[in-house]
C-alpha cells in the first residue's frame, strides 16, 4: 500500500454510492464511448468505454472471495437478459488494465459469453488508492457483518491506516501490544488519554460494531499469509489460533502451510501457542513444526488438577451408558467452542 498519511491530514470522506465514485453529483458526467483503449487519449473527463474481457487482469491483492453458487448464477442470468448495467472500474498500469471494482461482474459476464464489458478507466492510481477503491466498492455491495474473517481483516486494516490519526488509534495500538506480550499486561488498563480512547472506541463501534480489542485482533489476522486465510474462513482454523499464528514470520507461516498440507494436520490453540513460543526463541523449523502439529513434541509432565462434576450436572448433559472417552471428547469440543467465542468477542 502507499506510504503513511500525515498525522494532521484529515481523513477522506467515505464514498456512499457509485454516483460519488464516478463523481456524478458534482463533476463532469461520464461519457459513454466504444473506442478501444489504444485509441483513447488521456483526458480529464471520466470516460466509460467498452473493453475486451480477456484483456482484463484481476487486482493483484484482491482480499474478497468471489461469488459462488446461486448468487453467481443469478448474476449470470441477469447479465444475459439485461447486460452489465454498472460499469466496472479499472486502472491502467502500463499496458495492463487491472480490475478495481467488478470482479464478480467480469466473472459472470464470461460465463454469460460476453466478449466486452463497460468500464471506467482510471489513470495514475497508486497501490494505496487502488485498495481503497477495491474495499469501498465491496462495502457498497454487501454489509461488513456478512464478510468472512479474512475480508473483515482487510477492511479493518485499510480503514485503520486511512481513517484513524495516530492519536485516535492509541487504544487499538495498546491492544496490539497486549497481544504481543500478554503476560506483561495482565490486569493493566490500556494507556492513553481518556478522551482519545473513548473517541477511538466510539469510532470503531460506529464503523464496525466491534470492541477495540477485536479490531486489534483483526489487524493481527491480516498479517497471515494468503494460504492460511482460507483455513480461517472455512473454520478449519479457529480465530484465536489465527491471531496467535500471525506472530510467525512469513517464512515460518509458509513452512506451517506446507506441513499442514503434506501431512494432513491441523492447528488448535495449544499447538498455535507452542508454535509461537518456538518462533520467539528462533527454534521453529520444519522439524519442530511437524513435531508440534503431530503431537510428538516431548513436554515435561504437568500436574493436572482433578476436576469433579456434580452428579446433577453430569446427568443433565450425559447418558449413563456413555463411555469416558465420549464424555471427554464432548467436554473438549465444548471448551474449544467457548474459548474461540471468547477470542472473537
Amino acid at each position: 500500500m502507499a506510504g503513511k498519511n500525515n498525522a494532521n491530514e484529515k481523513p477522506k470522506n467515505r464514498m456512499k454510492n457509485l454516483d460519488d465514485l464516478f463523481d456524478l453529483n458534482g463533476g463532469v458526467n461520464p461519457i459513454m464511448t466504444d473506442v478501444t483503449v489504444a485509441e483513447r487519449q488521456p483526458t480529464n473527463e471520466k470516460v466509460i468505454t467498452s473493453l475486451d474481457i480477456e484483456k482484463l487482469t484481476p487486482f493483484s491483492k484482491h482480499p474478497f472471495k468471489l461469488y459462488e453458487g446461486e448468487r453467481l448464477s443469478d448474476m449470470v442470468e441477469s447479465i444475459r437478459s439485461k447486460g452489465v448495467l454498472v460499469p466496472i472500474i479499472v486502472r491502467r498500469l502500463g499496458e495492463i488494465l487491472e480490475i478495481l471494482s467488478g470482479h464478480n461482474r467480469v466473472e459472470a459476464a464470461k460465463l454469460a459469453n460476453l466478449g466486452k464489458i463497460p468500464a471506467l478507466i482510471l489513470e495514475n492510481v497508486s497501490d494505496g488508492d487502488a485498495m481503497v477503491y477495491v474495499v469501498e466498492t465491496n462495502l457498497m455491495q454487501r454489509s461488513f457483518a456478512d464478510m468472512l474473517h479474512s475480508e473483515k481483516a482487510a477492511v479493518i486494516a485499510l480503514h485503520h491506516s486511512k481513517m484513524f490519526s495516530q492519536g485516535k488509534r492509541n487504544d487499538i495500538l495498546a491492544q496490539i501490544k497486549i497481544l504481543e506480550k500478554p503476560h506483561e499486561h495482565e490486569g493493566k488498563e490500556t494507556s492513553g488519554q481518556v478522551d482519545q480512547k473513548l473517541y477511538s472506541r466510539e469510532k470503531v463501534a460506529l464503523e464496525y460494531n466491534l470492541a477495540s480489542k477485536t479490531v486489534a485482533r483483526y489487524l493481527r489476522v491480516n498479517q497471515l499469509i494468503s494460504e492460511l486465510k482460507p483455513l480461517l474462513d472455512s473454520g478449519s482454523l479457529a480465530f484465536g489460533s489465527a491471531v496467535t499464528l500471525s506472530f510467525l514470520n512469513e517464512s515460518e507461516q509458509k513452512q506451517l502451510v506446507n506441513c499442514i498440507e503434506k501431512h494432513n494436520l491441523s492447528v488448535d490453540m495449544k499447538k498455535a501457542d507452542a508454535l509461537r513460543k518456538h518462533s520467539e526463541k528462533n527454534r521453529l523449523d520444519n522439524d519442530s513444526i511437524f513435531r508440534i502439529l503431530s503431537g510428538s513434541m516431548v513436554h515435561k509432565p504437568l500436574r493436572t488438577p482433578t476436576i469433579k462434576v456434580r452428579k446433577a450436572v453430569y446427568a443433565k448433559y450425559f447418558k449413563s451408558d456413555q463411555s469416558a472417552k465420549e464424555v471427554q471428547e464432548i467436554v473438549e469440543k465444548a471448551l474449544d467452542m467457548y474459548f474461540e467465542q471468547e477470542q472473537i468477542s
